[in-house]
């Protein structure tokens, strides 16, 4: 849709004083603004830019010409040669300018110009205005307008003030091609009249037909869309026609309904022919002081591909108020029947769903607390939602002090927390944890950091023995644990120039750890530390795991050695290798596989490479310390062509870990590619499971994409498999396809 036409209008209006004033004095008017074209898929999501102050009928209208006349007994002024005549932000140019005064009828003739405030430009053969300027005839009528948008008419017709009729009407945002600019462009719009309703600010098209290269290919009877400058207007938008093997053929038709200035809704009907029809909804709501948006859906599963048979609907939604300049508070509140009515209806896959209510408060970036609930949703049929946790309430707060005399910094949390199965582990905790840090630079440029961490919890637990702990040395009751930690970190920079080569860093790091014995803690419930993966990135971290609730203990030398070659031109060579040696034997709370069970971590290492800023590789892995075996491993590598082409390639490797299920290594690798041609794009991707030797994932997409047109074609099949019946989920394949003329619509057909 092209919200630029009743702008001409607009122009019609150009003065309705009754007295003319002469000056020699012309503002400078400007060329029209260059406006980059946007293609509406949907409702905004922000008001458009406020249109320049709007033009009195009551203003007088001002005008210059080489020569003037008046004739007293007729009333009739007459200018010629480079007229231009203005009423406020509105100018006219044209060879000869008429005004009668005794009709008010004013006529312009010989490459007429009317120029908009905000740089549209309407060119004419003649301009009749009559009737206080309200009505007015334009014959020959051509038009440049905003988002790059061509109007062209054999006649206009403005009545009343406000409605405004044109006559076999042409309108394109093409570019005229630069080799022939008479050759049809790549789109037009062709139809016998249209109507713009200035007031309501729509446009309607009578007999209209969308023409490609000059070749009608879609014709309509009647076409209507929001026009002009408003930003919101309620109507239908662009319809999705597709196929799929759970759906059959299927249609949905959007509409759009722009309630108010601070809210609108957006309602999905889906009609098809294997299925009963299905509805979604989109609202959205602004308020002062925050924002709630909204996304929902019904329908039915009739119990095709291994799917649940009977209603089904979801609704995403969110919240957020701000109550002063400190505080504020919301809600996320997402359920859905199931995974698999996400997957057929193109909701969004996903596996959990959360629903929480909070409030926080910011103090700069000192200060942060938090309060909130939550509970979980599993969506698959093999989850037991009996034994996934809801927490009431989770209360968090940290506080950093500023530096104090020698230059250290005290920090200070308290995290707690109370998590309630209907089966499984119930858990109550407090816990406060107080740190500080004290860096500090020695004379020959050697980097200390002196750490220390005091973490202390207090726990009341039911059911320890079933999930997630299953522990077998403790049920019910009640326990604290205490623990510090107190570390030395140096590292030494040593900084070498490579002349016009750049410079070269090597930089050995040290850190001796130390604080009691924990032993493996399985009396101790573990609700935020059960998630555990020994990398590069917590090599040095005073306690590696991610929580609380289970604590690091023992003394330990945590060891690095870090290179590094920067060159001029912005490209470089990094690596670091390093591991950890615990004193005591005891293995503390690490499983088995872990890298951290034995007095010796397994080595840890990245690397990246980088030479010029088109070619970058990255790398991290762990290995074993005692025979080098691969323990962990993630590579990543991307080329960028001059010729606009990039290749993309990974490899992940992962060993099984206890907490997640299925309980087997993941040993993948990626590809991927992308390539530009002018206006077209080209990508293609894809991810292999080298143990299970199948795909996970394969994507390609193909688009052409110009000032005005957008033709975009998209696959996309996930061979991911449901573990409740090892077949693969419904509605693993999309194939899309989309059509897009950038300022009037698009139009997008899909199959799954």
């Amino acid at each position: 849709m092209t919200p630029t036409l009743p702008r001409i209008a607009a122009l019609l209006a150009l003065g309705a004083a009754p007295a003319l004033a002469q000056t020699n004095v012309m503002p400078p008017i400007t060329q029209p603004a260059d406006i980059a074209p946007v293609l509406p898929g949907g409702p905004p999501a922000a008001a458009a830019p406020a249109p320049a102050a709007p033009t009195s009928p009551d203003q007088p209208v001002t005008f210059t010409a080489a020569e003037l006349e008046y004739d007293q007994n007729r009333a009739l002024v007459v200018a010629r040669g480079n007229v231009e005549a203005w009423q406020g932000n509105r100018v006219l140019r044209a060879e000869e300018f008429t005004y009668d005064r005794n009709t008010g009828v004013a006529t312009a003739r010989g490459n007429v110009q009317l120029i908009e405030a905000d740089g549209q430009v309407v060119f004419a053969d003649s301009v009749v205005l009559e009737n206080q300027f309200r009505d007015g005839v334009l014959e020959g009528l051509r038009a440049l307008l905003a988002q790059n948008g061509r109007l062209a008419a054999a006649g206009a017709r403005r009545t009343d003030g406000n409605f405004f009729d044109l006559s076999r009407v042409v309108y394109s945002s093409c570019d005229p091609c630069r080799e022939d600019p008479l050759a049809p462009p790549v789109w037009q719009l062709r139809a016998r009249t249209a109507t713009l309703d200035q007031a309501g600010r729509q446009a309607r098209y009578r007999d209209a037909v969308v023409e490609f290269g000059g070749v009608p290919m879609f014709w309509t009877p009647y076409l209507q869309h929001p026009a002009g400058s408003a930003p919101r207007q309620s109507g239908f938008l662009s319809p999705t026609f597709g196929i799929t093997g759970y759906l059959g053929g299927f249609v949905e038709t959007p509409y759009y309904w722009a309630i108010d200035e601070s809210q609108e809704l957006v309602l999905r009907p889906q009609i098809a022919t294997r299925q009963v029809p299905n509805l979604g909804l989109e609202y959205r709501r602004r308020f002062n002081f925050g924002e709630v948006e909204a996304e929902g859906s019904i329908g039915y599963l009739n119990g095709d591909s291994n799917t649940e048979r009977g209603a089904a609907g979801h609704i995403f939604s969110r919240g957020r108020f701000n109550i002063d300049d400190t505080w504020r508070t919301g809600f996320d509140f997402n359920w859905a029947t199931s995974e698999d009515y996400l997957r057929i209806y193109r909701y969004g896959a996903r596996r959990i769903l959360n629903q929480t209510v909070f409030t926080e408060g910011f103090w700069g970036t000192d200060a942060y607390a938090r309060i909130e609930g939550r509970a979980f949703q599993g969506l698959r049929a093999t989850d037991d939602n009996s034994q996934i946790p809801y927490v009431l309430p989770n209360i968090y707060l940290d506080w950093r002090s500023q530096p104090d005399a020698l230059g250290g910094t005290f920090t200070v949390d308290t995290w707690n927390f109370a998590v309630f199965r209907d089966q499984g582990t119930d858990t109550q905790r407090g816990a406060v944890r107080i740190g500080y840090s004290l860096p500090y630079t020695d004379g020959v440029g050697g980097l200390w950091t002196l750490r220390a961490q005091s973490d202390l919890a207090a726990y009341a637990f039911t059911d320890l023995s079933g999930a997630p702990n299953y522990s077998t040395a403790a049920n019910n009751g009640s326990t604290g644990t205490a623990n510090i930690r107190a570390a030395i970190d140096w590292r030494m920079p040593f900084v070498r120039s490579a002349g016009e080569y750049g410079h070269q860093v090597i930089e050995p790091r040290i850190q001796l750890v130390g604080g009691p014995l924990t032993g493996n803690q399985a009396g101790v419930p573990n609700e935020d530390s059960i998630d555990l993966e020994f990398t590069d990135a917590n090599l040095f971290s005073l306690n590696r795991f991610s929580g609380r609730d289970r604590q690091e203990g023992g003394t330990r030398v945590d060891y690095a050695l870090r290179g590094a070659w920067y060159f001029p031109n912005g490209g470089m060579l990094e690596g670091l290798a390093g591991a950890s040696y615990r004193v005591q034997r005891d293995g503390g709370p690490f499983y088995e596989g872990s890298g951290l069970e034995n007095r010796a971590s397994d080595y840890v290492a990245r690397a990246r490479v980088m030479p010029t800023p088109w070619l970058e590789f990255l790398g991290r892995g762990r290995f074993d310390q005692e025979n080098g075996a691969t323990r962990f491993l993630d590579l990543s590598t991307s080329v960028s062509f001059e010729t606009a082409t990039t290749v993309t390639g990974g490899y992940l490797y992962t060993p099984a870990v206890p907490y997640l299920t299925p309980v087997r290594d993941r040993n993948e690798v990626a590809v991927g590619v992308s390539q530009r041609f002018g206006h077209w794009r080209f990508s293609a991707y894809g991810r292999y499971d080298i143990d299970i030797n199948r795909p996970v994932a394969i994507s390609a997409s193909a688009a052409y994409e110009d000032e005005c047109f957008l033709l975009e074609a998209r696959v996309f099949k996930r061979f991911a498999e449901d573990p409740a019946t090892n077949n693969l989920y419904p509605a693993n394949t999309v194939l899309l396809f989309r059509i897009g003329l950038k300022t009037v619509g698009d139009v997008g057909f899909r199959a799954i």
